[in-house]
């Protein structure tokens, strides 16, 4: 398997990148993040798992972790594509290959040894349990158990853990470009003494992602966005410009 090799100077460069190419391609972006997973105690690892619509998932992790948290970001990507992108492992990915059992194993293993690991800022895990991209609204959610397993695996070498949900949706609203939503779910904290069924986690996060993708829908679609802060706000839309434009020179 590919490993960490984290670099900060690679760190900075894509937090620089990432964000150039949301303002390039995207009106804006918009995160909830509730207080009481601002407020995590940063002494205990976290995973953020995530519905996988969008090409841009890996992007906004980096970006959301440089804007509201002080952690150590790792994230798994799949083999095939980590090893066409090996830069990504500066940046704190390690891989998977889900058509070698062993290894899955072996990145599970590692992934709890990472979480676990000893440091100043709190380890934190950004993983996508469906596995692949698929379409925002796919009905029902399948999630693979890895999550589970390294939730699991993590209570059998630190004393807690967290796990937030983490859902994303690109909408067309009054723009141009398109705006990213990203919305936090309150952290829920498993102790060394919690059994963790694995199964049973992994259906009862099947049903909170698809729960909390139709609540963000309906949010947009209301338009009660309000608690949602700006972190990236993109170009001008060319509509918008010609509307200054007019608004100068006298035209209706």
């Amino acid at each position: 398997m590919l490993t960490v090799r984290r670099s900060r100077g690679y760190a900075a460069w894509f937090g620089w990148y990432s964000r150039r190419q949301f303002r390039k391609h995207f009106h804006s972006v918009r995160v909830s993040v509730p207080p009481e997973t601002l407020a995590m105690n940063t002494g205990y690892p976290v995973v953020f798992y995530c519905n996988h619509a969008y090409w841009w998932d890996g992007f906004w992790s980096q970006l959301c972790t440089e804007e509201f948290f002080r952690q150590n970001l790792f994230i798994i990507i799949e083999y095939q594509q980590l090893v066409k992108h090996r830069f990504f492992t500066r940046l704190g990915a390690f891989s998977l290959d889900r058509s070698k059992p062993r290894t899955v194993i072996e990145t599970v293993e590692y992934a709890s040894r990472c979480l676990s690991s000893e440091s100043r800022n709190q380890n934190a895990l950004w993983i996508f349990p469906q596995g692949k991209i698929e379409n925002v609204d796919v009905s029902p959610m399948r999630f693979f158990n890895g999550t589970a397993a390294i939730v699991a695996k993590t209570l059998g070498r630190t004393s807690g853990i967290y796990l937030v949900s983490v859902v994303s949706r690109i909408e067309y609203l009054e723009e141009q470009r398109p705006e990213l939503f990203l919305s936090f779910g309150k952290p829920e904290y498993f102790s060394a003494t919690d059994a963790v069924d694995k199964s049973g986690l992994t259906r009862r996060m099947e049903r909170e992602t698809a729960r909390r993708l139709a609540s963000l829908k309906e949010k947009i679609v209301n338009g009660e966005i309000s608690d949602f802060r700006t972190i990236v706000k993109g170009r001008e839309s060319v509509n918008r410009r010609v509307e200054k434009f007019r608004g100068r020179v006298g035209l209706r």
